[in-house]
């Protein structure tokens, strides 16, 4: 046990849309992310995901809104609801996140944004 300093983590990040592994919390894993522009179109038939905004402001598309989330707030994606993450204005927006070991990036959805594995740091 160990504690994680966010700041040299998130400096460990390469890319954008990719997350990288920090830490399973029984079969949870926590994420780190660097999001900008737009995500792909997708759910989760099985897993709710928590996104908590660690710096910047997040947009998340749902079919009928869009929901912004700034620095410091979470949204929970409901499992089944479709949603597209986004930032704005070319902005990197970090996040955490929270889903099971079995969340698939972009559920049934296959994109070259997709990733299969993600490098634990």
């Amino acid at each position: 046990m160990k504690s994680i300093n966010l700041k040299e983590k998130y400096e460990a990040v390469d890319g954008h849309w990719h997350p990288h592994q920090i830490g399973v919390v029984d079969n949870m894993q926590v994420l780190l992310a660097k999001l900008k522009g737009e995500f792909v179109w997708h759910s989760h038939e099985n897993e709710d995901e928590l996104f908590q905004v660690v710096k910047g402001t997040l947009h998340m598309q749902f079919r009928d809104r869009i929901e912004v989330v700034q620095q410091g707030e979470i949204i929970i994606v409901p499992k089944g609801v479709e949603h597209c993450p986004m930032t704005k204005n070319d902005e990197e927006v970090q996040v955490m996140l929270f889903e099971k070991s079995s969340t698939s990036h972009t559920g049934n959805v296959k994109d070259e944004k997709t990733k299969t594995d993600y490098p634990k740091i």
